[in-house]
């Protein structure tokens, strides 16, 4: 049976288990959460904050929701939080269906000779500073699309040390059936690699000095001149971007017929990528050089679909992780025991991902549109419909 589908954030928390016993409640389980999002979306990011949002708030409130009857307390607000299961939360919010993106979003995805259409999605961890500055290590691994930024999965691991792992948990929840998995060096690993391509998908590794037989080697075939007998595919392409009083030249190559060696799962490619960036005030000049391997042919990608591949990866960091650091102040959260640090990470990417969806570019501008009038914030999560709004 296929599992339901979800319009809005609250329409997928109406269903989330409600832990606490059914003597001594005094608030309502889903207006608790109601309020506690729409604070969220307001950027009243503490369970402080949230309880002075509310009690302010409390006329518009009650008007809007008139099953409130009394206004939670910090406390409240704080216990309901740390009662929240993640994997269910998770699990409920990787459901809602967001608005189709606009072309601009949608050009991330390649398509092949054959025709196929792959989708890029970006792998990665962060940790929750807050939570590790107290001893209390928290570390997530979210998959995220690249252009739009939405969530498709994340999931905690107990460190940095464990991301393999938990990535192969969280790709087991995953159809990766025509998509490309991109990931930092940190998770190049084989045994990832075989999964991804168990589960129909394909990836693209870049390679550093972590792997330092494989990163020599890489780095050697650019330098030596190609053996005809081993019919190797070269192909280039360079890119060129100015801006923020920088001018920068990006210049992928790849090279196929060279992976046999290492016995990577079906590896088909490997890529050099050259970036020069030059400060146009003061003329200094840098030059970083990466290495990357992937499945895909030279016949199904190009120089030119995998220097977009690789551009997109970094949607991850640009579009969730700063925005959920810089704009909604997750690295300062005071919250940093059990699972209220993933419960309230899910909480923001389902926020982002909703905004993005309705056409937000700056997450900043959105939260304080969100953060002018009650309803809007209420609106905007589904807690009452549109047609209410003033």
């Amino acid at each position: 049976m296929d599992s339901p589908e979800y319009s809005t954030i609250m329409e997928a928390l109406t269903t989330i288990t409600d832990p606490r016993k059914a003597r001594g409640k005094r608030h309502g389980w889903v207006t608790l959460l109601t309020i506690i999002v729409a604070a969220l979306a307001s950027n009243y990011q503490t369970p402080r904050a949230i309880a002075q949002w509310a009690h302010e708030q409390a006329d518009a409130l009650r008007t809007a929701l008139p099953q409130l009857r009394r206004i939670p307390s910090e406390s409240t607000i704080r216990r309901t939080i740390h009662a929240l299961s993640a994997t269910e939360l998770e699990t409920l919010l990787a459901r809602v269906q967001l608005p189709i993106p606009s072309p601009a979003q949608d050009a991330p995805c390649i398509i092949t000779p054959h025709g196929e259409r792959l989708q890029g999605q970006a792998l990665d961890g962060k940790t929750v500073r807050t939570a590790s500055a107290h001893g209390q290590r928290t570390h997530l691994v979210s998959l995220v699309q690249h252009g739009s930024a939405r969530t498709i999965a994340q999931v905690q691991t107990a460190s940095k040390q464990a991301e393999v792992t938990a990535s192969q948990t969280l790709l087991r929840q995953c159809d990766l059936t025509s998509t490309v998995t991109t990931m930092d060096a940190g998770l190049t690993h084989r045994g990832l690699a075989e999964q991804i391509r168990e589960q129909g998908g394909h990836y693209l590794m870049m390679v550093k000095k972590n792997h330092p037989q494989m990163y020599a080697e890489i780095a050697t075939f650019f330098e030596l001149e190609g053996i005809v007998a081993d019919q190797e595919q070269f192909d280039r392409v360079q890119t060129v971007s100015k801006g923020h009083g920088r001018l920068e030249i990006r210049t992928l190559e790849c090279l196929s017929g060279s992976c046999a060696d290492w016995r990577w799962p079906d590896a088909s490619q490997v890529i050099r990528r050259t970036c020069e960036r030059i400060i146009l005030k003061s003329g200094k000049r840098t030059v970083e050089v990466s290495y990357g391997l992937s499945c895909l042919s030279a016949e199904e990608a190009g120089a030119a679909a995998l220097e977009q591949l690789w551009r997109g990866h970094w949607t991850i960091e640009k579009g969730k992780h700063y925005v959920r650091d810089v704009t909604l102040g997750e690295d300062r959260h005071p919250m940093y025991t059990g699972e209220a640090p993933q419960v309230l990470a899910a909480l923001r990417n389902a926020l982002i991902d909703g905004w993005r969806a309705r056409g937000w570019t700056n997450i900043a501008d959105a939260v304080r549109h969100m953060a002018l009038s009650v309803q809007r914030a209420l609106s905007f999560i589904g807690a009452i419909p549109s047609a209410t709004l003033t």
